[in-house]
């Protein structure tokens, strides 16, 4: 049996986690390098009986899956699966599991979401560049205490997200296609309408699950509905929200700025125009990225894996268990 761990940019899957229980049962290989088309993840993949995915990093469409005839099982790191066709993993009999987080890496999103926010009230990455340059002080930064902090999905990052916002003194306020006052009240945060989380958030953190509901769910209307002086920031997905509306509103000076650690292209291209923008704080999908929480994913894919070896598949989301 072949074994392929996707998407490995660094090669982090073999030091964070004991492989050796697979090692003498299959033969392992680390692809380092992003598949960006369904042609070139077809040919790299092709004689694999086992993936092992990172997150979302590369999708399995139908076409895709229907493209490994040798394809038996499909390991999805986290606990969504929405970029793997499920029912064209069913057709041609090819079981899919998760990795479902838990542990001291779960909270790694809600921290990098503060790192952005922090970044962006304070300037912190344009002043610490102009200060390698040579310059000193250059942006006054405003003070979050006493701001309101607008929270779009309020489940358990968003919840996480909410109650530092609390620490730091500000009023936090929240909106979702299904969010109840009940809820809102157990968490602490104000219930308001989704055009009042725009009005009034100073910070606006997007923090909904990818759903045919959800996508496309922040429109141009709704950022022109933002202060001036707000900012934005994202670490759910991108397509949460309208990619060249936020560029326009950015360039245009519309917010004050955004953090974004997603984007509708990833790797993002080298020449995006979003690269140029003076007022973003950008980091390449950090958000779940960290030794804690990888070695969460795959030590759980081992066990996935070597449970699939044994005929008993556990975690399963499509096909036999």
């Amino acid at each position: 049996m072949k074994i392929a761990v996707l998407d490995d940019y660094l090669g982090l899957s073999q030091q964070v986690a004991d492989w050796r229980p697979l090692a003498n049962r299959a033969e392992i290989s680390v692809i380092d390098r992003p598949l960006p088309t369904v042609s070139a993840a077809a040919e790299a993949l092709a004689e694999f009986d086992i993936i092992c995915t990172l997150r979302e990093r590369t999708p399995f469409p139908a076409e895709l899956i229907r493209a490994l005839p040798k394809l038996r099982y499909l390991c999805v790191t986290g606990k969504r699966y929405d970029t793997v066709d499920i029912a064209a993993a069913a057709e041609q009999q090819i079981t899919v599991s998760n990795t479902p987080v838990t542990g001291a890496g779960s909270g790694a999103v809600v921290e990098l979401t503060w790192g952005l926010i922090l970044a962006l009230a304070r300037n912190i990455a344009v002043e610490d560049r102009l200060m390698r340059e040579g310059g000193w002080q250059h942006f006054a930064g405003m003070t979050l205490r006493g701001k309101t902090l607008g929270v779009l999905g309020l489940g358990a990052l968003g919840s996480g997200v909410a109650r530092i916002g609390a620490a730091f003194g500000m009023e936090t306020i929240a909106w979702s296609p299904n969010l109840t006052s009940d809820r809102a009240v157990a968490a602490g945060v104000g219930l308001v309408s989704k055009t009042e989380l725009f009005e009034k958030s100073d910070v606006l953190s997007l923090h909904l699950a990818l759903a045919p509901s959800t996508a496309g769910i922040v429109g141009a209307g709704d950022l022109a509905l933002m202060k001036p002086s707000a900012y934005l920031v994202n670490t759910a997905r991108a397509v949460l929200l309208d990619e060249g509306a936020l560029i326009t509103a950015l360039r245009e000076r519309r917010i004050a700025g955004a953090g974004l650690d997603v984007f509708s292209i990833e790797p993002l291209p080298a020449d995006h125009e979003i690269r140029q923008l003076p007022n973003v704080v950008l980091t390449p999908h950090l958000g779940y990225f960290t030794h804690e929480m990888l070695a969460s994913y795959y030590r759980d894919a081992i066990e996935n894996i070597g449970a699939f070896l044994d005929g008993r598949p556990i975690r399963v989301v499509s096909g036999n268990a």
